[in-house]
């Protein structure tokens, strides 16, 4: 059967933008000025606001702000930094390519974010940060996991590459702790055409100190004071990101819009994300658990509906970090790599695309 509905169409997404990303281009052609330029300068202005923060500073990625925030707080070689056990693999690049030890925290089976209950126990006495998580487009519980911080003296990194816009308490995601880390990737609520990354910064001192880390060491051309990167948010990408983020929250409406289909129509056959008036979901990711998951995907691309795993394959058994983890069991994060399935919940889909997919979906023979 030929595909009905796709897990995500790029063209289609950015179809409503596509006049103005021309208009932009041509702007920026005709400019002549292609790095760190005012299109840079005016969406970390526009993407501090939406935060009501004060210092944003626009990266190559979502990976390079990770690594720079880190960089930034100058840990020793070897010192731990706590984070959950589900993540993506570029959440534990990030604290390896610094040089230091990832120590992996169950998730909440309810919210698959890392577990607050369980972070304690893990914090040693080479502990200095936490790098929370917000999977999926919900926020972590982090009241609990900043009051543990606070008692235990410990950083926080916001890995918020999933959450653009998601709210715990009503409280923006990136804006707990001292950093907030940010993927603009194609796909993401706030997506790019292209790589981009953003750091929100709560200290004047670590803003400065990551326009430096982003642009060779340099805070004066030709003047290098510390061991930088090239890690700078490309402008023509900056100048993409300010026609897209006024329109962040709409986006991040139509895909919650499309949420509520799937919990109103969806058979209880299928563990759903949990919902709770403490959390503003975004929906990057609508996932579902089944046992049959592999069994199910294949149902739902035989009936013409394409789905995705996020992720097929567990951090501790990936071949890059065998030798950088501690040997633990994690079977929470085992269940929800081998079960978990996302389904189409996209700014390109309709509410007739979703209806289809649960009417497919509740025909499944369990």
């Amino acid at each position: 059967m030929s595909l009905m509905i796709q897990y995500e169409n790029l063209k289609t997404l950015n179809r409503s933008f596509e006049e103005k990303l021309r208009e932009k281009f041509n702007l920026f052609l005709a400019k002549g000025w292609y790095v760190l330029g005012e299109e840079v300068s005016l969406f970390e202005e526009e993407f501090a606001g939406y935060h009501q923060e004060k210092y944003v500073v626009g990266v190559a990625n979502g990976l390079d702000a990770l690594i720079l925030s880190l960089k930034c707080c100058k840990f020793s070689p070897g010192d731990e930094v706590i984070v959950p056990s589900n993540t993506y693999i570029a959440t534990i690049l990030s604290i390896l390519h610094c040089g230091l030890t990832p120590v992996l925290v169950e998730p909440d089976p309810a919210t698959y974010n890392i577990d607050p209950a369980k972070i304690s126990a893990a914090v040693t006495d080479k502990t200095v940060a936490i790098m929370v998580v917000h999977l999926y487009g919900q926020c972590c519980e982090m009241d609990p996991i900043m009051e543990i911080a606070t008692k235990h003296g410990l950083k926080v990194i916001e890995d918020c590459a999933q959450a653009h816009g998601a709210k715990y308490k009503n409280k923006l995601a990136g804006t707990f702790g001292d950093f907030g880390a940010f993927s603009f990737y194609p796909t993401k609520n706030l997506g790019a055409l292209g790589d981009a990354g953003a750091v929100i910064c709560k200290s004047e001192a670590d803003y400065q100190q990551i326009r430096q880390l982003r642009n060779y060491g340099s805070e004066k051309k030709y003047h290098n004071s510390v061991v930088g990167y090239n890690s700078r948010l490309d402008e023509l990408q900056a100048s993409f990101l300010r026609i897209k983020l006024p329109y962040l929250d709409d986006i991040n409406n139509h895909k919650r819009a499309l949420a509520e289909i799937y919990f109103k129509e969806l058979k209880d056959d299928f563990i759903k994300p949990r919902i709770h008036p403490d959390f503003h979901h975004v929906y990057h990711i609508f996932n579902i658990l089944h046992p049959k998951r592999d069994e199910l995907k294949q149902y739902l691309l035989d009936h013409g509906i394409a789905t995705e795993i996020h992720y097929p394959v567990a951090p501790q058994n990936q071949a890059a970090l065998k030798d950088h983890l501690t040997k633990f069991d994690y079977p929470i994060s085992t269940n929800i790599h081998q079960s978990t399935l996302s389904l189409p919940c996209s700014f390109a889909h309709t509410k007739e695309d979703i209806h289809q997919v649960v009417k497919v979906l509740n025909k499944f023979n369990v």
